[in-house]
């Protein structure tokens, strides 16, 4: 089913049920929104994480330890 007939057809069950179920409906529509946009936000906050080269320094650190400093080996 299309974008456009889920939402026809929800209207079309929205109109059947009392006030106060449309305003429960109505809520949950906006929760699951706002849950989607956050989600919109947080890819986009790691996008321009991954991208950044602040940090580009640490991918040329030296190395400072290696097995040979461990005390125990599992």
């Amino acid at each position: 089913m299309t974008k456009k007939g889920l939402i026809n057809r929800t209207v079309e069950t929205l109109e059947k049920l009392p006030e106060n179920k449309i305003h429960e409906i109505a809520d949950f529509a906006d929760f699951v929104l706002k849950k989607y946009e956050e989600q919109i936000l947080q890819k986009g906050i790691e996008t321009i994480i991954s991208e950044s080269t602040s940090f580009a320094f640490l991918h040329d650190e030296e190395d400072l330890y290696d097995e040979s400093d461990l005390k125990e080996r599992y």
